[in-house]
């Protein structure tokens, strides 16, 4: 091992670090640095915003489309651009709605419960420019995580940690710290990077992609100043913090998480990184794993045409799910009584946990499935108590499965989760969670 060598992981690795993990105050938050650079080109992109959605969802559906029915060549021998133009009947459904959808918002077409700025406007205007600002970025810089050894340097010191207690590598906790300090949409599609490449199997990737894409300190904070509660926030995020623990921890030992398949994706080998061999303790056993990742990356052209394909693969890929089932998702939230009559046997529930307004409250408990946003401005309007408040706030983050990004994120990406599993881990998580948060709040109230 020469220090060439060592350099080679080190300085890459250093600057993935500063851009995805370490923590930096910017205008009073605390964020991370890909995330305020993300913000720039969000300011930037902001005039043409509308332009460049309808562009990308055109020519991701057209394509699609143009691949059913010719099967041209030069997408059928590529396999990246045959795994991004010629996926399932579904999706492709899912892009042509996105197709009609974005038309009827841009210009107003159809009825209003489309295009109104509580659902597809929303959708379009608040959801979309950020996660287009933020996949340029963050794909164009994700190999510096995947490709120069942190993550197996990370992986081989923290297994001991992460594989008794959560059933997941020691890479795994990236994931876990990207979403947290800054945003999940990242720790997503770093989890789907890794499972395409062989590093996690199927069941790895789902408890991740479910349990790991943790709600950013900036949103949070957010969330609990919506409900009038900002003075809170260090009990509140010391309280989702503990509760999304205890889900991490029961949720991946129960169906259907615990029922995912442990294969690798597309017939990938097991990477025996675990493992480790006499002569080495863990930490000289990282540091051999992640040079010896760095050996199979010497070409600064393939480091940007990897980054350069993430960006097509989550713009053209993920973008019109996220509109589809967005604007569907708020569709129903805004405009039919189904998630009050979703919430209604939570009821004697919250009356059990003596939480005041327990009517008002219900109807927010299964909302968060559309929108995280949506419980707390919900509850900002319908209830009084403050107790009551933090509750659904609290409830509302640590839910953490909500379909108007995190979920269309997940059924876009390869990683191995149905629409039912997401039903089925959000109401899990609902379960598990309003207990814990109620004690807690009956301790600070």
């Amino acid at each position: 091992m020469t220090n060439k060598d060592l350099m080679k992981f080190i300085i890459p690795s250093l600057i993935g670090i500063l851009l995805f993990i370490f923590p930096i105050s910017y205008n009073d938050e605390m964020t991370i640095l890909i995330a305020v650079l993300s913000k720039m080109v969000l300011k930037a992109i902001s005039p043409i915003s509308d332009s460049l959605i309808l562009g990308v969802i055109l020519i991701s559906s057209t394509i699609t489309v143009v691949t059913l029915l010719f099967k041209p060549k030069v997408i059928m021998e590529s396999r990246y651009l045959r795994t991004l133009f010629n996926p399932p009947w579904f999706w492709i459904v899912v892009r042509l709605f996105a197709s009609i959808y974005i038309f009827m918002i841009l210009f107003k077409l159809g009825p209003e419960f489309i295009w109104g700025s509580s659902t597809g406007g929303l959708v379009l205007d608040s959801l979309l420019p950020i996660l287009l600002s933020v996949f340029v970025l963050a794909g164009l810089f994700l190999p510096l995580l995947l490709n120069f050894g942190l993550l197996e340097f990370v992986g081989v010191l923290l297994t001991k940690v992460m594989r008794p207690i959560f059933k997941l590598p020691g890479r795994s906790s990236i994931d876990c710290v990207a979403s947290w300090l800054g945003d999940g949409t990242i720790g997503i599609l770093l989890t789907s990077k890794q499972f395409e490449q062989g590093y996690y199997t199927e069941k790895e990737a789902a408890i991740i992609g479910t349990t790991f894409s943790a709600v950013s300190i900036t949103f949070s904070l957010v969330v609990i100043e919506t409900v009038g509660l900002g003075e809170m926030f260090i009990p509140f995020y010391l309280t989702i913090s503990f509760v999304g623990l205890v889900n991490a921890i029961i949720t991946p030992r129960i169906p259907p998480l615990s029922r995912k398949k442990s294969i690798y994706y597309q017939g990938h080998k097991a990477h025996d990184t675990e493992v480790i061999p006499s002569g080495h303790n863990l930490f000289t056993w990282g540091l051999h794993q992640a040079v010896d990742r760095t050996k199979k990356n010497t070409s600064v052209v393939l480091f940007f045409k990897e980054g350069a394909q993430n960006v097509v693969d989550l713009w053209f890929g993920i973008v019109p799910v996220v509109l589809t089932i967005g604007t569907t998702a708020l569709v129903l939230a805004e405009y039919t009584p189904i998630f009050q009559w979703l919430g209604v046997p939570f009821v004697p529930l919250l009356e059990l946990l003596q939480l005041p307004e327990a009517e008002a409250a219900s109807q927010t408990m299964f909302v968060g499935f559309t929108d995280m946003f949506i419980p707390s401005i919900m509850a900002a309007g319908l209830v009084t108590a403050p107790i009551t408040k933090f509750v659904i706030a609290a409830l509302s983050v640590t839910q953490l499965i909500y379909m108007a990004e995190v979920g269309g994120l997940l059924l876009g990406s390869k990683i191995p989760v149905s629409f039912m599993d997401l039903v089925i881990i959000f109401l899990q998580r609902t379960i598990i969670s309003l207990p814990i948060i109620a004690l807690i709040a009956h301790m600070l109230f």
